[in-house]
């Protein structure tokens, strides 16, 4: 018994010893040796340990009411075996001690702990090992419960495996975790760096602006002192002019008096008029005298209508210079209060910036607090399945939000594939009706090639037939004609799955958006119908029958077909054709490329800006329907009011067609429509948000200019 003890010690240190790798980690291929070292070893030890630990070859009954462990029996009270035992240990002494079996076993387990270096990483998995070989013991000691035990020992082994595979699996998330963690520690440094930045400038610019206000505050006041100023010498210039007014009426009447006296004087003095005839020179001296008080009446006229009137030359320089201050006062005035609007949209412009900074401060603080840092994606390219070449492939001209759908359409498709059956969805209301089934189908596995080309053949006899069904019954009869009612409902659930999956092809996503109503079918057959028509109309434009035509025809050929569209639409659709703007009107156009699709249905960049164009106008036909409105999203619209809208927003509308569009929105059939002026205000009503969302459903796109005369 003493010999057996060590071999066991020295095995399990061995083991052990073994089981530590340099690095801390446990390799497979190294485990699975030792394992099978350990199972050869253990053989042989359970051969000695069962003769020495066992008495002639049956196990010590030690009872459970002995001092130390005991031992639990699942047995119920009820039986007899029970019984019979519970009346033995009750005759039992109590002074019986453990067996020696249990004893050994448990010395064992103590002394190959006690030999255990707790210093590794792999402890735990080495703590395990004396427990494993003591639960070997009792498996080899009890042969009738072997397989059970075997059975649960299995499982468990099992169990810590996968637990040590996610262990392994989930070391590389912790390294990635912490490198996000600093890229998001190094994107919030970078963010408050720049905000401090943009403060310093707001600051400075607000200086500005203080020193900029100062400055006219400044100007101002120089103008008000200099318009003072001219005021003050206009005044004095008018007292000049007044003082000289009154000397020159003093001059006047001298000179008038000294004319007079000389006179006088002359005729004194003259010999000849004293012989003259006395009645003449009475009559002459009355004739002088009424001359005299004539003049003398006219000066007195004269003196008070233009007393106080001026020189006309002095008058219009005195106009002219006041003429010249007015138009002066008026353009500081002007200055001033251009000055003063200024200030004024300063200061708004100074609080609209406080405001937009605390606003744009609270949202990065927000944005810092919720958002997450941008994901680099480059870390893809060695788990997609392609490799580099391909990652790049698939992330070529694509956002992060579309990244996300290829990057979760190539793990559904790994998903999808490794399932081998779909649960049915039942029969409720709300279940397609192509998918109602109860039990397991089949998962056929398709190609994304084939899926692509089943939904191409079911539209293809979709456009042969009459449409009179409803499209999810169509497709399912069409499986049942394809593939046989059998297998119809496996293939339905089958390219079900696969179209709800890869919602980044554009065959996939656009039969998905029909199949489940969010889309009318006219929409996918009129962008058909008019890729065809582009293609007919580039096809007549090549005279030559060669394939190629000049950038001029392509630019000729777009505004033909689609005159409504504006010149940078059209700009748009050739630079996706391949048009550059150093590329002469002369260049050549291989235009058959530009309807190409690949083998998984994606067309090429003209077709695909074709699509989102239309989307796009479709979005800015709604919005303009909305504003002519003039209505919230939640209120309600009555039918004459959205026949009155549309045909302001588009007169070209004929009477088929908006009748179709006023179907669409209000759900009723073209049939029921009232015609214009029979319907009541308070009759056919829908809230307008339901309206708006029906309308994108469908096929709606404008039909002529909003200035043009509406179709008679």
């Amino acid at each position: 018994m003493a010999s057996a003890k060590p071999r066991c010690s020295s095995f399990a240190t061995t083991s052990r010893t073994h089981m530590r790798p340099s690095e801390g980690t446990i390799d497979d291929s190294f485990l699975t040796e030792t394992k099978n070292t350990q199972n050869r070893k253990l053989s042989q030890k359970r051969k000695t340990l069962s003769c020495q630990f066992s008495i002639g070859g049956q196990l010590s009954p030690w009872p459970t009411y002995t001092s130390g462990q005991t031992i639990l029996h699942n047995r119920k009270p009820c039986s007899y075996d029970y019984r019979k035992r519970a009346g033995s240990w009750q005759k039992q002494p109590l002074g019986i001690t453990k067996p020696r079996y249990l004893e050994q076993l448990e010395n064992y387990l103590r002394k190959e702990l006690l030999l255990l270096d707790l210093s590794t990483d792999s402890t735990q998995e080495l703590r395990l090992q004396p427990y494993r070989e003591i639960f070997e013991f009792f498996i080899e000691d009890f042969k009738t419960y072997k397989p059970l035990l075997s059975s649960i020992k299995n499982a468990y082994e099992v169990m810590l495996a996968h637990q040590r595979e996610k262990i392994r699996a989930l070391e590389p998330l912790k390294a990635k975790l912490i490198t996000v963690n600093e890229d998001c520690n190094e994107r919030i440094l970078a963010m408050r760096a720049e905000e401090r930045y943009e403060i310093s400038m707001l600051k400075r610019e607000k200086m500005n602006l203080l020193k900029l206000i100062d400055k006219k505050n400044e100007e101002k006041i120089s103008l008000q002192s200099e318009v003072s100023k001219l005021r003050k010498n206009l005044a004095e210039e008018y007292l000049r002019y007044l003082s000289e007014r009154d000397a020159r009426k003093i001059l006047i009447a001298d000179l008038n008096e000294l004319r007079y006296q000389r006179e006088d004087m002359s005729l004194a003095q003259s010999p000849g008029i004293w012989g003259e005839d006395p009645v003449k020179l009475t009559l002459a001296l009355k004739m002088t005298r009424q001359d005299l008080t004539r003049t003398q009446m006219e000066l007195n006229t004269m003196k008070a209508n233009f007393g106080d009137v001026v020189p006309r030359r002095d008058f219009e320089m005195q106009e002219k210079t006041n003429k010249d201050l007015q138009e002066q006062l008026d353009s500081l005035r002007s200055d001033y209060e251009e000055v003063c609007k200024e200030h004024e949209i300063l200061l708004q412009l100074h609080m609209t910036t406080l405001k937009e900074r605390d606003r744009f401060h609270s949202e990065l603080q927000e944005i810092q607090r919720t958002s997450t840092p941008r994901p680099d994606w480059s870390k893809c390219e060695d788990v997609v399945a392609g490799g580099p070449d391909r990652w790049q492939m698939l992330a070529e001209g694509k956002n992060s939000d579309q990244l996300v759908d290829v990057l979760l359409e190539e793990i559904g498709e790994g998903l999808l594939r490794e399932k081998d059956f779909f649960p049915g969805l039942g029969y409720g209301e709300a279940i397609p009706p192509f998918l109602r089934f109860d039990g397991i189908v089949e998962n056929k596995k398709p190609t994304k090639k084939d899926v692509v080309n089943l939904l191409k053949d079911v539209w293809k006899q979709r456009l042969l037939e009459e449409q009179k069904e409803k499209f999810p019954d169509f497709f399912f009869s069409f499986l049942e004609h394809r593939f046989g009612p059998g297998e119809a409902m496996a293939w339905a659930y089958t390219i079900f799955e696969n179209i709800k999956l890869f919602r980044s092809n554009e065959v996939m996503s656009q039969f998905y958006a029909v199949l489940m109503g969010k889309r009318s079918e006219s929409v996918y057959i009129k962008q058909k119908e008019t890729v065809a028509q582009l293609l007919k109309e580039m096809t007549n434009a090549d005279s030559q029958n060669e394939g190629l035509i000049t950038m001029e025809n392509l630019s000729t050929v777009l505004k033909s077909t689609f005159p409504f569209k504006k010149e940078e639409k059209i700009q748009e659709l050739m630079e996706a054709g391949g048009w550059h703007p150093n590329s002469s009107s002369a260049d050549l156009l291989n235009y058959r490329s530009l309807f190409i699709e690949d083998e998984e249905g994606q067309s090429m960049p003209f077709v695909q800006k074709l699509w989102e164009q239309y989307m796009d106008e479709k979005d800015e036909y709604l919005e303009e329907l909305k504003q002519e409105l003039g209505l919230e999203l939640d209120d309600e619209v009555t039918l004459p009011k959205v026949r009155e809208a549309l045909m302001n927003i588009d007169p070209s509308l004929d009477k088929r067609t908006l009748n179709g569009y006023l179907s669409w929105a209000f759900q009723l059939p073209m049939t029921e429509l009232p015609e214009e002026g029979e319907e009541k205000e308070e009759g056919i009503v829908v809230q307008l948000k339901i309206a708006l969302q029906r309308l994108q459903m469908t096929d709606i796109r404008r039909m002529g200019s909003r200035e043009q005369e509406p179709a008679s």
